[in-house]
C-alpha cells in the first residue's frame, strides 16, 4: 500500500502481473472463460456463498480475469462486482458480460484494481471471492489483501479463497506462446488461513482437492472466511 516498507518493489512485481495479463488476455478468455462448466465443487461452493450472503449487497469477484465467474454470479439474481488488475482482462469482461443481467440484482459490473488497493467501499460487499488470484501475491502482502477484503466486506460477509497447494514459485517467462513475466506463488493451507485470521476474519472451512483433467496439475485448496465483527485489524 502507498508508504508501506516495500511498497515500491510490491507495485514493480504487480506492474510484472499487469502487463502478463494483459498480453495473454484474449487467449487466456478462450482457454479459462467456460472453465466453470467442469467445475462441480466450484460451482456448489459458489452456490453455497450466494445461498448464505443473499442477494441484498453485491458479491466482488476479486481477480475476476474475463469475467465469467462475476457473469456466473449476476446471472443467479446478485449483483456482481469483478475487479481486475488487467486493463485488458477487465475491457474482455466488459465487452463480454457487462450486459449480464439488469436492474440492482442479477447485474454484472467491471471495475479495474489492485488486490492491496481495491475500488470500493468500505462494506460494499455482502460477500466476495478470490479465486486463485492472491497467488501473484509475495507471501509477505496477503495480510494486507486480506485486509483490504474485509475492509470492502460487511460485518460477517463470507470470502471463498482458492488457491494452488505448494511452497514453490513457479516464474513464466512464456505462456501460449506469449512472452511474459510473471510468477505462481504455491501456498501452504495454514499459511493463507493464518493471514485471513491476522487479518480479521475467521476461518470456517478448508478443503482440498486433486486437479480436473482440463486444468494444470496441481493440487488446489479452497478456504471460506467469515468477516469478523470485532475492531478493524
Amino acid at each position: 500500500m502507498p508508504g508501506a516498507p516495500g511498497a515500491s518493489s510490491s507495485a514493480q512485481d504487480h506492474g510484472r502481473t499487469r502487463r502478463s495479463y494483459d498480453t495473454v488476455a484474449e487467449e487466456y478468455r478462450s482457454r479459462i472463460g467456460g472453465e466453470l462448466a467442469h467445475k462441480p465443487l466450484d460451482r456448489a461452493l459458489l452456490t453455497a456463498l450466494l445461498e448464505q450472503a443473499g442477494t441484498e449487497h453485491p458479491v466482488a469477484d476479486l481477480g475476476c480475469g474475463p469475467g465469467h465467474v462475476t457473469a456466473w454470479l449476476a446471472e443467479r439474481g446478485v449483483r456482481a462486482v469483478g475487479i481486475d488488475l488487467s486493463p485488458a482482462m477487465v475491457a474482455i469482461a466488459r465487452r463480454d458480460h457487462g450486459a449480464t443481467g439488469s436492474g440492482d440484482h442479477g447485474a454484472a459490473e467491471f471495475r479495474e484494481g489492485d488486490l492491496l488497493r481495491l475500488p470500493a467501499a468500505d462494506g460494499e460487499f455482502g460477500a466476495a471471492v478470490a479465486l486463485y488470484s492472491v497467488i501473484h501475491l509475495e507471501p509477505s502482502e496477503l495480510r494486507g489483501a486480506f485486509a483490504e477484503m474485509r475492509r470492502v466486506l460487511r460485518p460477517s460477509g463470507l470470502l471463498l479463497v482458492a488457491f494452488h497447494l505448494g511452497s514453490e514459485v513457479n516464474r513464466l517467462t512464456e505462456w501460449w506462446g506469449h512472452n511474459v513475466d510473471l510468477d505462481f506463488h504455491f501456498l501452504a493451507a495454514e499459511t493463507v488461513a493464518e493471514a485471513l485470521r491476522e487479518a480479521g476474519f475467521t476461518v470456517e472451512a478448508r478443503l482440498e482437492r486433486a486437479s480436473h483433467p482440463q486444468e494444470a496439475s496441481t493440487r488446489r485448496a479452497y478456504l471460506l472466511a467469515r468477516r469478523d465483527v470485532g475492531a478493524p485489524a
